[in-house]
């Protein structure tokens, strides 16, 4: 580590043992809502085709069993920030805040965004926030944003015709969309504040964090060459939603007639962003000395008129968004960065959202003050040796009367219903990755193993005080 960061002060750095004589390296983290994992045709999507992230992992590594921090937005983008399992983490539920916006990130969290500020990068963060309401300790601005664009409340980001966006802690109205017009579509606004940002920090090291709203609920897209490939391609079921009344636009998912074409035109436009973000790398010379991350927040979502069984959005995997269930937390992710990360390969290597704050220090040559809950997979990405494995992962989360698991190795405990009515269910991913099979009463010791390690695992904070009131 304090070789690596002699190196990196200098402008050089080592990989692998070769030190190259170059810039610190970008960092471009793109995370997807509600993305399953078989959403992506390099995961195997069979009923449409997504041909920029499909190069973009035959130009790099893609992970096959990539976990999220937990199943639901808020709280897996709070494990993301601050490298903490939901057993530690002070975000482990979708909690609203009036008038807008979510439970936030306390002011002494230390996020990713401080990690890269203090190794002199330029940190930029366009899309859906949800951590902590407008001037709230959990404002991007108060996280270690540079510049931040985008929606503040993830429930006013299930709308993608909002009344306004926000720049740091400006409001900016949208006049475009008043009395339910559809002028400005907003993740098409972010798209460009991403490319600008890229562009304007092109001889500065930036760390891109782009939370792309897409395909989460409402199904609604622009009416453009991409819809209309769709459109009639597949049977349909018209979705009945809110088109007016108090909630319209107001988190409330919009009617839509063909769900089914508009949530594969929603994928389609995230693979049309991700070109164009690479394409913009490109342009400005710096692709070649960038990091590039993609994956998904948690599993596919069934809200709005989503159909994640039509398109087999989770795999093989069971469950969806807000299940603990492989199809609930396993993301599909690929890691690239030319040169370094293995053009074309397929991993196995199992981590977690709360590893990629020790990986990106490691990256960086850098300390990070807190505890973390991770451990560095920088050697898993750049295929070098010194991987350091773990014991065990950890989910929580807080709504739906409360839900754990801990997985270790190939056995998987999942603790249901925790406040209510309690039960536990035990499965091995090796002999059943669609935890098919319940075989709890043929391991009672194991499940009792996992059941001390889940006890252990986690502490009561004021998230927890805030599900228990």
């Amino acid at each position: 580590m304090k070789q690596l960061k002699s190196l990196l002060a200098t402008g050089a750095l080592s990989l692998g043992g070769i030190v190259f004589a170059q810039p610190k390296p970008n960092v471009v983290f793109i995370i997807t809502d509600d993305l399953g994992y078989g959403d992506l045709s390099c995961f195997g999507q069979e009923k449409f085709l997504t041909p920029n992230i499909d190069r973009l992992a035959l130009n790099g590594t893609r992970f096959t069993r990539s976990y999220s921090g937990t199943t639901v937005s808020a709280p897996s983008r709070a494990s993301l920030m601050s490298g903490l399992h939901t057993g530690h983490a002070s975000i482990r539920g979708n909690k609203e805040m009036d008038p807008e916006g979510q439970f936030p990130l306390p002011e002494n969290t230390y996020t990713l965004f401080h990690l890269f500020k203090n190794a002199g990068y330029k940190t930029g963060a366009f899309g859906k926030w949800g951590l902590g309401y407008p001037g709230s300790t959990g404002d991007p601005i108060h996280q270690g944003v540079d510049e931040f664009f985008g929606y503040n409340c993830q429930r006013l980001a299930h709308n993608y015709y909002p009344g306004h966006l926000w720049r740091n802690q400006k409001r900016i109205e949208l006049p475009e969309n008043d009395n339910g017009r559809s002028g400005a579509y907003a993740q098409d606004l972010i798209q460009k504040e991403i490319l600008s940002f890229i562009s304007n920090n092109k001889g500065n090291p930036f760390f891109l964090y782009a939370p792309i709203v897409l395909p989460h609920a409402e199904l609604i897209v622009p009416e453009d060459s991409i819809i209309q490939q769709f459109r009639g391609k597949f049977p349909e079921t018209p979705y009945r939603g809110i088109d007016d009344g108090p909630s319209f636009r107001k988190g409330g998912y919009a009617s839509q007639e063909h769900p089914r074409a508009t949530h594969a035109a929603m994928v389609k436009r995230i693979d049309v962003y991700v070109g164009q973000i690479i394409e913009r790398l490109k342009a400005e010379g710096i692709y070649e000395n960038t990091l590039i991350v993609f994956t998904s927040d948690n599993g596919p979502h069934r809200e709005g008129g989503g159909d994640p069984d039509f398109f087999n959005s989770n795999g093989i995997y069971r469950g969806y968004k807000r299940d603990l269930y492989e199809g609930g937390v396993r993301v599909p992710t690929v890691v690239s960065w030319k040169g370094h990360v293995a053009a074309g390969e397929e991993n196995s290597f199992a981590f977690a959202f709360w590893d990629y704050m020790p990986t990106f220090a490691e990256l960086l040559g850098v300390e990070y003050p807190k505890p973390t809950d991770g451990v560095s997979v920088l050697p898993t990405f750049l295929n070098r040796d010194g991987q350091k494995s773990r014991d065990f992962f950890y989910f929580e989360f807080l709504e739906m009367d409360g839900k754990q698991a801990v997985i270790q190795s190939d056995w998987k405990l999942i603790h249901q219903s925790i406040r209510k009515n309690p039960t536990f269910e035990l499965y091995n991913l090796a002999s059943d990755p669609s935890e098919n099979h319940n075989i709890i009463s043929l391991y009672p010791e194991k499940a009792e193993e996992l059941r001390k390690i889940m006890q252990c695992a986690r502490t009561d904070d004021r998230a927890w005080k805030l599900y228990n009131d």
